[in-house]
């Protein structure tokens, strides 16, 4: 069918409401129900049995620095690896896909990756990028405060490694564990195992009895092919009152370089108690010290700057040293209305797509699906329940955080995915748009009442756009090439069902359910 001489309506909401598309002639769906009537509908097909190279493109190390990649791949298993232009001190385990050693000398290399099965080959250029800059795109992988909160262990972290490989979730480029606070000792807890000692007597930071051997911990992690994060605070204290680096900064980074760790969270938390809030050079005065340690170390450790957008944190994040930044409060604290506040309003306001890019990326929090701790949803603490963001909001969320070019880290319980969620974290064409080695973020292209049109540029030549609906019924939401600095017909395709839906010559418009989103991919005509 050729639709360049009209606008098609499609219905495209995620609802109960059908999910095929319907020519500008036929009625308009009913308004959508109430976002907990909304089925859990998975949108992202399968994998197929064939093999499919997936994740990042692009990859950054350091020289000297350990290096440690594992190739993304779907399809069935056994798969054989290949890389093609290997340099010098880099190895491949063919089985696993694991690109272990260290390079020398900086440089950019361009490989191309290889998976092979029984029922085909799959093959992919790939940038291996030796220098001084780290997260070339944004950080995928697990963070545990959501979900364990202060009852993170060892035997924690060590299942969730094991559920990023078993779920899939390592096959679409998820690769970061993150423990986040309650790791260190906590002197007045109520909880034995989290008492002790806090420093040894050369002043090292202990873990507490629940962690009784983190470098075995993260030789776990690595041995999977994936990597290890922890946190602390440049206070005295964590968030939660646990030990954290105040006055012992190098020694605590060594610690973590001794155990083995990739990525730093450093949340502001007490050191708020000694600083002055209002003035920008004690805003950055903690992570330009830390920054300036990890860059001495011989490990590459990715930096995740906490302090909930305070001073303006994105015009200055990454000259201060951070590979992210937090851009606002947690979202938990209200996890629907802090979805559209600080996750559409602020970026918008602060127009943040001006500061992000590759080494250094605006962080909105953690992806809030799946099960999370009830603490975060019904204000009990101890249990787990899901997420209270409807279906169309979760989609929303997922889809809103790879337009902006956001980490996605995910921090429900990775043990207990089920299909939806596991459709949420994996659609490999949702991937792409937030790895785009472009780096490129997106931006709210325009806005009438509730609908909203956000857009990002992709290194192909090619625009990925969200239509957005924040209202409470049904609407119908247009993206048009004028807002979207386009001319002449464009092929569009549906990024979440990954189906071509034709050829459109001045606008796309699609129904959008109560609080959800259609996600699109342009290009056009004739490419």
């Amino acid at each position: 069918m050729n639709h360049t001489s009209r606008v098609l309506i499609l219905a495209f909401a995620v609802s109960a409401l059908g999910l095929a598309p319907v020519t500008d002639a036929s009625p308009a769906p009913d308004p959508t129900a109430p976002g907990d009537a909304e089925p859990r509908i998975v949108l992202t097909p399968k994998p197929g049995p064939a093999p499919r190279l997936n994740g990042a493109r692009v990859f950054g190390v350091r020289p000297g620095s350990p290096f440690l990649f594992t190739i993304p791949a779907t399809g069935d298993r056994p798969m054989t690896f290949g890389v093609e232009g290997l340099p010098e001190g880099l190895k491949l385990d063919t089985a696993t896909g694991q690109i272990t050693g260290s390079l020398a000398s900086p440089g950019t290399y361009t490989v191309t990756f290889t998976a092979a099965n029984a029922r085909g080959t799959a093959s992919r250029p790939f940038q291996i990028v030796c220098g001084p800059t780290l997260a070339l795109t944004p950080h995928m992988g697990w963070n545990s405060w959501y979900v364990w909160e202060n009852r993170v262990t060892d035997e924690i972290m060590r299942a969730a490694a094991d559920a990023m490989v078993s779920s899939g979730m390592a096959d679409h480029g998820y690769q970061y564990v993150n423990i986040d606070d309650c790791w260190p000792v906590r002197f007045d807890s109520s909880d034995p195992g989290r008492r002790g000692e806090p420093r040894d007597a050369g002043g090292r930071i202990n873990a507490n009895s629940y962690f009784p051997d983190m470098k075995a911990m993260t030789d776990y992690i690595h041995a999977k092919g994936l990597k290890a994060g922890i946190y602390t605070s440049p206070g005295p204290t964590t968030c939660a009152g646990y030990t954290a680096a105040w006055q012992h900064e190098e020694l605590d980074i060594r610690r973590f370089v001794e155990w083995g760790f990739d990525f730093l969270k450093y949340d502001w938390c007490s050191y708020g108690d000694s600083a002055d809030e209002e003035k920008l050079d004690d805003l950055q005065r903690p992570y330009r010290l830390i920054s300036g340690i990890l860059a001495a170390q011989p490990r590459d450790i990715v930096l995740n700057l906490c302090q909930y957008g305070m001073g303006n944190v994105w015009e200055w994040g990454r000259e201060a040293g951070g590979h992210s930044w937090r851009t606002a409060g947690d979202l938990g604290h209200d996890v629907v209305g802090n979805l559209f506040r600080d996750g559409f309003d602020v970026y918008s306001a602060n127009e943040l797509h001006r500061y992000a890019g590759p080494g250094g990326w605006n962080d909105p929090d953690y992806l809030l699906i799946g099960i999370l701790s009830s603490a975060f949803v019904t204000e009990t603490e101890g249990g787990s329940e899901a997420s209270p963001l409807s279906p169309n909001e979760q989609y929303t969320h997922v889809s809103l955080w790879s337009l902006v070019a956001a980490p996605l880290i995910f921090s429900g319980d990775i043990t207990r995915l089920d299909d939806f969620t596991l459709g949420l974290l994996t659609n490999d064409e949702i991937i792409e748009v937030d790895q785009d080695p472009l780096g490129k973020p997106g931006k709210r292209a325009a806005k009438t009442g509730d609908c909203e049109v956000w857009v990002r540029e992709l290194e192909d030549g090619s625009k990925s756009v969200g239509l957005f609906n924040r209202g409470e019924g049904l609407a119908t939401v247009t993206a048009s090439w004028a807002d979207l600095g386009l001319a002449g017909p464009q092929k569009v395709r549906d990024l979440w069902r990954q189906k071509d839906l034709g050829v459109f010559k001045n606008a796309f418009t699609a129904y959008v359910a109560r609080h959800g989103v259609v996600m699109v991919r342009l290009w056009p005509e004739g490419r």
